[in-house]
């Protein structure tokens, strides 16, 4: 037996490691945190600040495995990551497997290659305490402000929502942005760009150095221009260089990846663990610039190799960033000389990683600028054409150029062709075109992560996190915002004759980028005004750099931690004392027929339109707001028309029709069955032909496509993926199947395999009061209802096996039912009876004079 045992989190880095220690080591894998807070409850002492941390159900058996593992090593070798949170799973791994300071050695490495692994073997060091209290105080500060946060939301806003200090900064940035946006008002100019025509034929496009402000000045400059000769004033050829970028942070490569390959975050996170955990890259959380000498060298014989010794220019980048966690290196291959990999999808970050990391390791670009100047002496303003030269590419034989996400999409540079000073030139056209200014433009996520970063809010191993439980919450999406039409003014110089034209111009319109829901704005008023602390930025940077402190060891992070709840708390219970309920609720008008307010609000179920108050002894009615619509945008016209749905239609083959709304978007109904009306068409706009357009192409989308044992088989695309529907069965259908031309093997294939799984599903099942013994995943479990409950040891301490089961009576199942839950049977309460109108204004009015008094 190997007598030397080490633990890492993931099974794919422990496979690559094995393969690098041999037969004297052992390498398992915890699975990340063995150990957390417990999932249910704050799990702090708030007098201590003392975490209870638990070993979660699905890990018990994991650590019993480990258990058993280390009474049988001499030396444990504690190999998680080298940053804040593999220090904790180190230390927890410490400590709930009992480990004495002699029996273990904690070792870190950057890179999983064989130099890398034994080079960490012969420098061995003890758990770092400071990394561990820094990773601590995050967990246990971040625990405490979602806990106490979010009972007030619930009781404040809406049940079931969430706070967080660094995903209500970032829900923050996205908001304001938006708001920003809507009291953007455009100020338009007129921009000239003309095309002139050297003495050969040849093309020079320019563009008018200044803009104006007015029509008639635009008119009145095109009228000048008529007459004019056109020489070359001036020609003016720069030389210049382009340099490249560092090596990619965990920030830059988000970014990087974000606009050069389309990944969101968390994939590219994803990615870059397996490259890291398959031995490819160096690791992936970092916000270092720095390489090792070894990679520089490296780096440094690839490119000579490659492309020659003039384009090799070593050097090494300083990290800017005060608060860069640990001394880690920036991502970059392992071995320059991998220059690609089988996994296409793993291949394509690899690649943008590995010519990165070349381009900043070889000698800037060299270019020629040139600016030439037209007009006349006669003329108030000239045009201006640029143009540039590649003399040397440089870093761009590696890495290209590619265009920032907010740069001018007309700044495009170009060859010019060759003019001489004093050269007259014809016009071919000028055009004087109206353009408007625009807002800030809409959060990507790569350009998120770029904002957090730069307020230093957050750091590497946050962003990805971050990011998706925004979305996860619905507090903000990425929904297409339909563009707008608005009239522009043209006008053309030609010929000598001026033409002048409108045309419409979309704008506005956007796509995968962040905007915020009708909850994430409410919250974020409401947090804003009432905890305006906590999603000040620079409070949250501070926050990150107590944490940089703690990990220093230049601050005890019990004493950061009551520092900050003494404040906290008690603005925490002035809040959820006397701050108002949030709504988000704004008044439209009045509605002509009933005389009452109409409200855009938030209620139970979300955003929504209300006519009359909650305490008018008539009830108030409502409307769902539509896809694309908003509480805080929507108009008292657009309001008023969402009342018009549903609407009925006529029959359709015996059935009734109707259009509507709901929480999926609008339908049409057709006796029992739901049909979603196609994106971006109005509902109001279905009459009777269109509704059976709708009700037809269903039908024959969901005409059966085969027959099993006689009985129909239709197919469709659901939230999982195409499925094959057989009786109230559905099927799956993978990848390896051709989906759009399934034969009745395939579908046979299928079938049987989804009856022969269900059939092996229940070991008993008592259909009746809804409980089953059922086969799962990690073995047999008891579901009532919709809830699953654990089948207990027997007496011995063994499992129960398939076969005992199906010997086990209801009464014993339910016995075990109620073991695990108290009042699994208790007959549930009946609602308490509604207070009639009178009452709650008898109420309001006793509440309203206590607090006059």
């Amino acid at each position: 037996m190997s007598k030397n045992l080490v633990i890492v989190e993931s099974p794919a880095k422990a496979k690559t490691i094995q393969k690098y220690l041999g037969k004297d080591f052992e390498v398992k894998s915890s699975f990340g945190h063995i150990r957390d807070l417990p999932k249910k409850g704050m799990g702090i002492d708030l007098a201590t600040f003392s975490p209870d941390y638990e070993v979660s159900a699905d890990k018990k058996k994991l650590v019993t495995e480990l258990k058993a593992a280390v009474k049988k090593a001499d030396m444990v070798w504690l190999a998680s990551d080298e940053d804040r949170e593999g220090e904790a799973i180190a230390w927890h791994l410490a400590d709930e497997l009992k480990l004495k300071p002699e029996n273990r050695k904690r070792i870190v490495f950057h890179e999983i290659t064989k130099n890398a692994i034994l080079k960490a073997i012969d420098n061995p060091r003890d758990i770092d305490q400071n990394l561990v209290n820094a990773q601590q105080a995050r967990r246990v500060l971040d625990r405490i402000v979602g806990f106490e946060m979010s009972p007030v939301l619930w009781k404040k806003v809406k049940p079931g929502l969430s706070a967080g200090r660094v995903q209500s900064v970032a829900v923050r940035l996205i908001v304001e942005r938006e708001k920003e946006i809507r009291e953007f008002i455009p100020k338009a100019s007129f921009k000239l760009d003309g095309v002139f025509l050297n003495n050969t034929g040849q093309e020079i496009a320019a563009k008018l150095k200044k803009d104006f402000e007015k029509e008639k000045e635009a008119e009145h400059f095109l009228e000048q221009a008529k007459t004019t000769e056109f020489k070359v004033l001036n020609v003016e050829t720069k030389p210049g260089t382009r340099s490249a970028s560092a090596p990619f942070t965990t920030s830059t490569l988000q970014q990087e990846a974000s606009s050069r390959l389309g990944y969101n975050v968390t994939s590219t996170m994803r990615l870059a663990q397996r490259l890291y955990e398959e031995g490819y890259i160096t690791y992936m959380r970092t916000d270092s610039v720095n390489l090792s000498q070894e990679a520089i060298e490296g780096a440094k014989k690839q490119i000579i190799s490659e492309y020659g010794a003039e384009y090799s220019s070593p050097r090494n980048y300083t990290t800017k960033s005060a608060s860069a966690q640990e001394a880690h290196e920036a991502i970059r291959p392992t071995d320059f000389a991998v220059k690609s990999i089988g996994d296409a999808q793993l291949n394509k970050l690899y690649q943008l990683i590995y010519r990165r990391t070349l381009a900043s390791q070889m000698a800037n670009a060299k270019i020629e600028k040139t600016v030439i100047e037209i007009g006349n002496t006669s003329l108030p303003y000239h045009f201006e054409a640029q143009g540039e030269v590649i003399i040397f590419d440089g870093f761009l034989k590696a890495y290209g150029i590619v265009k920032a996400e907010d740069d001018d999409e007309e700044n495009n540079e170009k060859l010019l062709p060759k003019v001489k000073v004093g050269e007259v030139l014809d016009y071919k056209s000028i055009t004087a075109t109206e353009k408007f200014t625009k807002p800030s433009a809409r959060y990507t996520e790569a350009g998120l992560v770029r904002k957090l970063e730069e307020l230093g809010i957050g750091r590497p191993s946050t962003y990805a996190p971050t990011i998706q439980t925004i979305q996860n919450r619905e507090y903000v999406d990425k929904r297409e915002i339909e563009p707008q039409t608005r009239e522009v003014i043209k006008m053309s110089l030609v010929k000598d004759k001026i033409k002048k034209v409108i045309v419409n111009e979309k704008f506005g319109g956007d796509k995968n980028k962040f905007v915020p829901t009708d909850i994430g704005e409410v919250v974020n008023d409401f947090l804003t005004d009432n905890f305006k602390e906590i999603l000040d930025y620079g409070f949250t940077a501070r926050v990150e750099e107590s944490f940089d402190e703690i990990a220093s060891g230049d601050q005890k992070w019990k004493e950061m931690m009551t520092n900050f709840y003494s404040k906290f708390h008690p603005r925490i219970e002035d809040v959820e004392e006397n701050a108002d309920r949030a709504t988000g609720d704004r008044l439209l008008g009045v509605d002509p027929k009933t005389g009452k307010n109409v409200h855009a609000r938030i209620g139970r179920f979300g955003a929504m339109i209300q006519i009359g108050e909650t305490d008018d002894e008539e009830k108030p009615i409502f409307a769902s707001l539509m896809a694309g619509q908003n509480i805080a945008t929507i108009t008292f016209e657009e309001a008023m028309e969402l009342f018009k749905l549903p609407f009925d239609l006529n029959e359709f083959e015996g059935q009734p029709v109707s259009v509507g709304v709901g929480r999926f978007g609008p339908y049409v109904k057709w006796g029992e069955t739901f049909i979603s009306i196609p994106k971006g068409e109005d509902p109001l706009s279905v009459d009777q032909n269109r509704a059976e357009e709708i009700i037809n192409e269903k039908k024959k989308a969901d005409a059966p496509i085969a027959t099993y044992k006689g009985e129909p088989v239709t197919k469709g695309t659901g939230r999982f993926g195409p499925f094959i529907k057989y009786k109230d069965i559905f099927v799956n259908v993978p990848k390896k199947y051709n989906f759009d031309n399934l034969s009745q093997s395939d579908i046979n294939e299928l079938i049987d395999a989804k009856l022969e799984k269900e059939a092996n599903r229940y070991i008993q099942q008592w259909e009746k009061e809804k409980i089953s013994l059922e086969n799962g995943r990690w073995g047999p479990f008891i579901k009532f209802g919709k809830a699953m409950f654990k089948i207990p040891k027997k007496k011995d301490d063994t499992k129960y096996e398939a076969e005992e089961l199906k010997q086990i009576s209801l009464e014993e199942v339910k016995k075990w039912i109620t073991d695990q839950d108290k009042n699994a049977f208790a007959e549930k309460k009946k609602p308490a009876a509604k207070k009639t109108a009178a009452t709650k204004k008898t109420t309001a009015a006793k509440k309203t004079a206590v607090k006059k008094k």
